[in-house]
């Protein structure tokens, strides 16, 4: 069985989320069943660049993974796409008797028994500025499967008040969940280049809209990586 990989790469730090600043490699899937309006991630997501896609069995990423991190044990990102239409068991099994940790970031829409199997689940819903709709029995589906992880945890990018007002009704449904907000980058061309300013003024806002207004739950961050590097591909 292969996989559709779009890249791999690392080690370098997680730069959102609850594992912000984690060394990590990352293995990004190629394919997704979302096509959100900000997206930051079309060449792993858009079937037009399939062909920049290579088919790769659990060994071949394996031994890319050990290769990149010189057989340290780290924390492995499937990230996309959507890596939940795909199979990662058996890399995760590979994986995980070397020691590596596995993290996964999904919407929530499709279930995988393997799931369980991870360090982390971030389950990141896609708020109204996406243009997608939530299937929550499908969320709720994921939740189950991720039973045996480690932890789970709800990650929502805000891109306005509406984005926000939403991210407050998630969190009332899923009491028990810890919640990471993190502003949206609005620019995505990865030959633009980021204003630092702006990125800083956005998440001064989130703090204001959240703890300043006395929502105390949500763990407020940046996203490291668009501050550091912008847009680029492969970090």
């Amino acid at each position: 069985m292969t996989l559709r990989i779009a890249e791999i790469f690392g080690p370098t730090i997680q730069g959102e989320g609850a594992l912000i600043g984690e060394p990590t490699v990352f293995v990004r899937a190629g394919g997704c069943d979302y096509r959100c309006h900000w997206c930051d991630s079309l060449h792993a997501v858009d079937c037009s660049h399939r062909h920049e896609w290579r088919p790769m069995e659990a060994r071949e990423i394996w031994a890319e993974v050990r290769r990149l991190s010189a057989g340290q044990p780290l924390t492995v990102s499937l990230s996309g796409g959507n890596p939940a239409i795909q199979d990662f068991a058996p890399l995760i099994a590979l994986g995980r008797a070397g020691g590596y940790r596995f993290a996964c970031e999904t919407q929530g829409s499709i279930a995988q028994p393997w799931f369980g199997d991870l360090a982390m689940l971030v389950l990141s819903p896609k708020p109204p500025s996406s243009g997608q709709v939530v299937d929550w029995d499908a969320f709720d589906r994921c939740l189950s499967a991720a039973e045996g992880a480690g932890r789970r945890v709800l990650k929502i990018v805000i891109f306005d008040q509406a984005d926000l007002d939403w991210a407050r009704e998630v969190a009332a449904r899923y009491p028990d969940l810890p919640l990471y907000l993190q502003p949206g980058n609005p620019e995505t061309d990865p030959e633009t280049p980021v204003e630092p300013q702006a990125l800083a003024d956005r998440l001064l806002w989130l703090v204001e809209n959240t703890v300043g207004r006395g929502w105390l739950k949500p763990h407020i961050l940046p996203q490291l990586h668009v501050l550091i590097w912008g847009n680029r591909r492969g970090v």
